[in-house]
């Protein structure tokens, strides 16, 4: 029992956003032990026969105590008056079928929403798989192909990365996703150089432009009388000499 207790210890417990991976895990692991099949196999329901019962319920104690320990303290209460493996199972299967159909819901309406706006072309394809990704665990029978993670990424891709997105569709070999992110990423890198550089210039002819204009107001304000604008050393100069 004591090993069979440290081996449980070890599987991630179940909790309010892992219910798909814990419940492939924990179905592999109690087929391990013999124990799948009064859980959700062929001998679900207790036997008529005495010896047989007897055996079910050893099975059925360890199976419920499996299930018991890992789920997260919050959860326990969904399956503590189950009568059997079977009933637990379910009523966590219920459960987390009602969540992931709201969560679900809410990541389909994201998808549908989605815009790349300020966010980097990284950032953005980043955030675009993210959300097929958690869809596509919910809802495996219709995980979200490339395909259409390709369509809804362009759909929401700021105007000018159009022109880039529509060059490639003329190429022999339209790229992948990987490689569509790298080229419009390359292109945003290039734009934010040159931008850099524009705005360079422009402070450049904008600094020159300031010391022409403060040069002409030195001269309206050296001259008087119409004589020309003498410099301080002039000046000086010309009151020595008086």
């Amino acid at each position: 029992m004591a090993d069979f207790s440290s081996s449980v210890s070890g599987i991630e417990k179940l909790n309010n956003s892992n219910y798909n991976n814990w419940s492939t895990r924990i179905q592999y692991y109690l087929l391990g032990q013999d124990l799948w099949d009064i859980v959700g196999g062929s001998n679900t329901t207790p036997p008529t026969n005495d010896s047989k019962l007897r055996k079910w319920n050893i099975k059925s104690g360890k199976a419920l105590y499996v299930l018991a320990v890992i789920v997260e303290d919050e959860l326990l209460q969904h399956i503590k008056s189950a009568k059997t493996p079977k009933e637990a199972w379910d009523n966590l299967a219920t459960l987390f079928a009602r969540t992931n159909n709201a969560k679900l819901q809410c990541l389909e309406n994201e998808l549908l929403s989605i815009s790349q706006q300020n966010m980097t072309v990284s950032q953005y394809f980043s955030k675009v798989k993210s959300i097929c990704e958690e869809i596509s665990k919910l809802d495996p029978e219709n995980a979200i192909s490339e395909t259409r993670m390709r369509r809804i990424i362009i759909h929401g891709l700021r105007p000018e990365c159009n022109g880039i997105v529509t060059a490639t569709r003329g190429w022999a070999n339209e790229p992948t996703l990987t490689e569509l992110e790298n080229i419009l990423a390359n292109q945003e890198a290039l734009d934010k150089q040159i931008s850099k550089v524009t705005i360079k210039e422009d402070e450049s002819a904008l600094f020159s432009n300031k010391r022409g204009f403060k040069g002409q107001n030195r001269n309206r304000a050296g001259a008087r009388d119409g004589k020309p604008w003498k410099s301080h050393g002039e000046w000086q100069k010309q009151i020595e000499e008086t």
